[in-house]
């Protein structure tokens, strides 16, 4: 890779090239293929290497100890890449600097993210809100070989599981619980995410415009993207993908159907790992090809060999992408007969600020702002004349139509998620600002006297440098603290937390209790188990089967949530235990053998009964509330004490909790 400025003697029209007129792709088969898994597994493994050496640093929390560490590391790497990109380095042989590029991208993410966790078994977020949904589908997937529900057992999964059946083959090659597995898969993930993404661009632009696009995206993800590692990916791929797809549906002569059956490749990866980036991704796909014909069409072309040309070159692709989605979606489709019998989802049930109002994150007073801004003005500039630029915009004008389609939606009762969307339009713009900054300084160097070029390079190489350790620190410093401090507060299931605090006032204190007495009253492992129960972290660190899902949006619609709460409240009208067994044994439902409840009556418990409740045993139970914010309602039911007064039960009370086994 040469020196990443333009050289003083560049006369060509841009720094940022079209793909080649006489192939759809600067790098052949061969060669992407290779990269791609060689750049993976180098990633990988850089990253667990440095996150063991993280976790040997040992700092005690509370410090900003770990947070200078990161910020320092990671910016040596930028300052490293950012001389080698000015300087350039002709003379070395070119898997020698791919290989040092790889390093150099995963070393900077990881160096980033995993140091402020050095001393936490948890992932940015800790095990509280949707973390404890991820760490339950990685402990499923850990005790299974199989795809299952990450919580009711024998139902065919809903949530798309390729990210997370991964991660449970990669807990046991280390011999650890899901749980335990789920913070260092992640940050790898996050590693192979860059360096895939710098082999994606390299594909469409030249090395040197692919390793600062890189760089962006992985800036972009530090920002607002690695907290979903399994949805990343996706967003992160998007751009390169669709300016490989605008360009494979433009061609006039026939496109290479090798690149036809990678876009197809991509649009499967995100069916089995995020569902809706899969639906934009086919949306932005279809979207293209449209334009591509109604502009052909007005140019004079004959409207139905248009359209079977272009219906030819989607036809790999959708095809590739079935078969990749079938891997995790046939057994739904199968329980569903083909969504003809399909449950409604509440998934879809959730109406945050950031969902209601359209994202602007050019017009933010912050460096990674300007970067977006700069980003958009170079789209409407060169999105006429530049197929790079043309995709581009055209993910960004997809994006805004989603969000008003989530909006129109509401009339339905439901939304899109639109908010989700938002790492995809940071993306997008953040890498088009690096290609608007170079095509910027190109320009400048070529109506400026040659005299000044070398001053230009060096202040725009300079303010780079400076504007990316701005973002990093950014990320580091303020956006992710409030994740941080939950990796370090939240309770393990051995009753502690990352800073050793054992608080019998913390409900996660009676963690390793509950398990124990679990285990002691069943007699039976842990996914022999099926729990109704008011402490629903249990099955985020135990592959318990849960007799109810916590939220009914994350719950699997063949599960029938509401169904099973109406059952649930059936049970509570129980005066003996007779008519309890009876109830379970009678119900639709495999019933659970274990119940943890609620007690009001120990000293550790802060549940106060209502009037007339006295003396029971209490269940917590969610609704759904949406459009209200938040988007879910907590109710209790109450159980006698008596139902459990039989030889059939065997109880025991663990702090704030009764928990009951069947015999």
């Amino acid at each position: 890779m040469a020196g990443i400025l333009p050289s003083i003697k560049l006369t060509g029209p841009s720094p940022i090239d079209e793909p080649r007129r006489d192939s759809a792709v600067r790098l052949p088969l061969r060669n992407t293929i290779a990269e791609l898994l060689l750049g993976a597994a180098v990633a990988a493994v850089v990253s667990l290497v440095l996150q063991f050496a993280a976790t040997r640093l040992s700092i005690s929390e509370p410090s900003f100890a770990p947070e200078a560490l990161a910020a320092t590391g990671s910016g040596l790497v930028l300052v490293v890449l950012f001389v080698l990109l000015a300087l350039g380095h002709h003379r070395s042989p070119r898997w020698l600097r791919l290989f040092g590029t790889w390093v150099s991208l995963s070393a900077f993410s990881t160096l980033a993210l995993a140091v402020p966790l050095q001393n936490t078994r948890f992932y940015y977020g800790g095990s509280s809100v949707d973390n404890g949904f991820r760490m339950q589908f990685m402990t499923r997937m850990a005790s299974t070989p199989g795809l299952a529900d990450m919580n009711y057992a024998d139902t065919a999964p809903y949530y798309p599981s390729g990210w997370f059946w991964l991660g449970g083959r990669f807990a046991n090659l280390l011999g650890w619980d899901g749980w335990a597995a789920y913070k260092p898969y992640a940050l790898a993930w996050v590693a192979v995410t860059t360096v895939v993404a710098f082999t994606l661009w390299s594909v469409v632009v030249r090395r040197r415009i692919a390793l600062l696009a890189a760089i962006a995206t992985a800036l972009a993800g530090m920002l607002h993207g690695i907290e979903e590692p399994y949805a990343w990916p996706s967003a992160a791929w998007l751009a390169p993908v669709a300016v490989l797809a605008w360009h494979a549906l433009r061609r006039r002569d026939a496109a290479p159907k090798w690149t036809l059956v990678c876009i197809g490749g991509y649009v499967g990866f995100a069916s089995i790992t995020y569902t809706l980036h899969f639906g934009f991704a086919v949306l932005m796909v279809l979207t293209m090809a449209v334009v591509i014909g109604a502009f052909r069409v007005h140019q004079g072309q004959r409207l139905w060999p248009t359209v079977r040309q272009l219906f030819l070159r989607l036809l790999p692709i959708g095809l590739v992408s079935l078969v990749i989605a079938l891997l995790a979606w046939l057994p739904y489709l199968v329980a569903t007969d083909f969504l003809l019998n399909n449950p409604r989802s509440a998934a879809q049930h959730y109406l945050p600020e950031e969902s209601a109002l359209l994202p602007t994150p050019m017009m933010e007073g912050t460096a990674f702002g300007v970067l977006c801004l700069a980003g958009l003005v170079w789209l409407l500039v060169r999105c006429r004349r530049n197929e790079v630029a043309a995709a581009m915009f055209t993910i960004v004008i997809a994006v805004y139509c989603w969000f008003a389609l989530s909006t129109l939606a509401l009339v339905a009762k439901t939304t899109l998620l639109a908010f989700r969307l938002n790492v995809i339009l940071d993306v997008t713009l953040a890498v088009a600002g690096v290609f608007g900054a170079l095509e910027l300084i190109g320009h400048l160097r070529r109506k400026l006297d040659l005299r000044h070029a070398l001053q230009i390079s060096m202040v725009a190489c300079a303010v780079g440098l400076l504007g990316a350790i701005a973002i990093s620190q950014s990320a580091i410093g303020d956006k992710l603290q409030g994740s941080v401090q939950a990796a370090y507060q939240d309770y393990y299931p051995t009753g502690d937390n990352a800073m050793g605090q054992r608080d019998p006032a913390q409900l996660g204190s009676w963690n390793a209790d509950e398990i124990r007495a679990i285990a002691e009253l069943t007699g039976r492992a842990p996914e022999q188990n099926l729990l109704l129960s008011t402490d629903y972290k249990l099955m985020s660190f135990m592959p318990y089967w849960g007799f109810q899902q916590e939220t009914p949006h994350y719950a699997n619609p063949l599960g029938d949530y509401d169904q099973r709460a109406a059952e649930i409240q059936r049970w509570t009208t129980a005066k003996t235990s007779d008519e309890l067994i009876g109830m379970l044994r009678d119900s639709k439902f495999h019933a659970p053998n274990v119940f943890v409840l609620s007690n009001p009556d120990s000293p550790h418990s802060t549940v106060e009964l209502p009037e007339g409740e006295q003396g029971k045993l209490v269940l917590q139970l969610k609704g759904d509330a949406f459009p209200q914010l938040p988007n879910v309602r907590d109710y209790d039911v109450y159980f006698d004490r008596a139902v459990f007064d039989s030889p059939a039960f065997v109880k025991r009370d663990v702090g704030p909790y009764t928990i009951i086994a069947l015999r």
